[in-house]
């Protein structure tokens, strides 16, 4: 608590707002994991669905453990390193990075954004000594780990399903997997609450250990800051990010509803694997692994690959452009408080 006089109240509730408003523009950067697929085979309208994805948004409070957010509030960084400066860069890396890909309709990943972040701060104050490479790595290696589960639990479903369907007139199967689909949208947008959501919690977290609001790393985050996080992340999906539902449910390939329900089901177990095992992954990098199993498992034509390249692109560059901006916002806030 001997920490508490030399940070100004006003700062502190600044980083708060700040991460709450990364938390906002995370659900609605993102909306389109929950809700490109299940807008774009027209089972719900896209009014309907952003309601839909931000009430199980904000159900997941009741169902994850806070394992994420014990993963990015004491497993990146080593203790005693953040403080104000660090937040303020990680949090101003992550959104600058997040406006840019929203404005030009790129569905990047808004976790590693802030990973990206957090690892450009930490490395403007301390170096790269400062890092704790194993959470590190966990978070890098799946970078290509939730995409090619998505991608392989997609294609699976969409096979195991083409082949259990086959004599079933497709009128049929199409009305069935319209209220499917409603099972596996919710079930993709509880995966994508639980995830996300307490990423901004571990960063809140991690600003209250540094500066004596909460008197160790073993202590639980105050409730007020998890309740907050899971409205914040619920209001951002209500608002939705319309120029990446179009590329995540138009551009990439076509889809019906057993491919919606295929690509959400298969997008759904992955973030439960990963939420369980503690790992911040990207849901974008997922439910486009998952959208692209199911087109290229009708044929590998069906899948628009330039537009899925350039998606991929700008997974490599995420964390290195946001770090970087993050370096250059802790060295900008040093002079400002």
């Amino acid at each position: 608590m001997e920490n508490i006089p030399q940070v100004a109240l006003w700062v502190i509730i600044m980083l708060v707002v700040l991460a709450l408003a990364f938390d906002f523009m995370n659900g609605f950067h993102d909306a389109a994991n929950s809700i490109a697929t299940v807008v774009s085979t027209g089972v719900l309208r896209p009014g309907q669905a952003v309601l839909f994805a931000a009430f199980f948004n904000f159900v997941a409070i009741f169902v994850f453990h806070l394992s994420v957010a014990a993963m990015v509030g004491k497993g990146i960084v080593q203790s005693g390193v953040v403080d104000t400066h660090v937040v303020f860069g990680a949090l101003v890396g992550a959104i600058t990075w997040n406006l840019i890909t929203w404005y030009y309709g790129i569905p990047s990943s808004s976790s590693h954004a802030l990973i990206g972040g957090i690892v450009g701060a930490v490395i403007g104050k301390a170096g790269t000594d400062a890092l704790l490479l194993p959470g590190i790595l966990k978070t890098v290696v799946f970078i290509f780990v939730s995409p090619t589960l998505g991608f392989l639990l997609g294609s699976l479903m969409m096979l195991i399903v083409a082949w259990l369907f086959r004599r079933t007139a497709p009128s049929r199967v199409d009305g069935w997997f319209r209220r499917l689909q409603l099972v596996s949208a919710g079930a993709y947008s509880l995966g994508h609450g639980g995830n996300d959501a307490q990423k901004t919690i571990g960063i809140i977290w991690m600003l209250l250990i540094a500066t004596g609001y909460v008197a160790s790393t073993d202590q639980a985050p105050p409730y007020w800051v998890v309740l907050s996080c899971y409205l914040a992340i619920g209001l951002g999906t209500m608002f939705g990010g319309w120029r990446i539902v179009k590329t995540m449910g138009q551009k990439i390939t076509k889809l019906k509803p057993v491919g919606g329900f295929c690509a959400e089901t298969g997008g759904a177990l992955t973030l439960f694997l990963a939420t369980g095992l503690g790992i911040p992954v990207s849901t974008t990098h997922t439910i486009t692994g998952a959208i692209v199993g199911v087109g290229s498992s009708q044929r590998a034509s069906a899948v628009r690959w330039g537009v899925a390249g350039n998606i991929v692109w700008a997974w490599v560059f995420t964390i290195p452009a946001s770090a970087f901006v993050a370096i250059v916002a802790y060295w900008i806030s040093l002079g400002i408080f």
